[in-house]
């Protein structure tokens, strides 16, 4: 190849102007890889950091749902222990009435006989 084929090369390439684009090309391709490289790590990190706050709120949700689920069951128990009490109670009552109980009609003379 003469010069001529060269120029004639150059100038179908582009020309000068060509040249120049290639030579900056050249010039900047590892810039423009780390640049690359750089927008997609922020697109990645971004996905990530909107998964996290998706997985926070969930998790906030879940936590405020077992929370108002053991305020039930605390309240429920409280219920429970109340009614137990109650019985217990009247169980006491029972048994103090049945320990109070005349045997015999009229009660002048109590069998058992008692201070009541």
């Amino acid at each position: 190849m003469d010069i001529n084929d060269w120029v004639v090369l150059i100038t179908a390439l582009g020309g000068i102007e060509g040249l120049k684009q290639l030579a900056k090309w050249w010039a900047n391709r590892h810039y423009e890889r780390r640049k690359e490289d750089a927008s997609a790590d922020a697109a990645e990190y971004e996905t990530e950091r909107q998964q996290v706050d998706w997985l926070e709120k969930r998790l906030s949700q879940r936590d405020a749902k077992v929370d108002a689920l053991y305020a039930e069951v605390r309240k429920l128990e409280n219920e429970k222990l109340e009614l137990i009490y109650k019985n217990h109670e009247l169980e006491l009552q029972l048994k103090e009435a049945e320990m109070k109980k005349c045997l015999k009609r009229g009660c002048g003379d109590r069998e058992p006989p008692s201070d009541y």
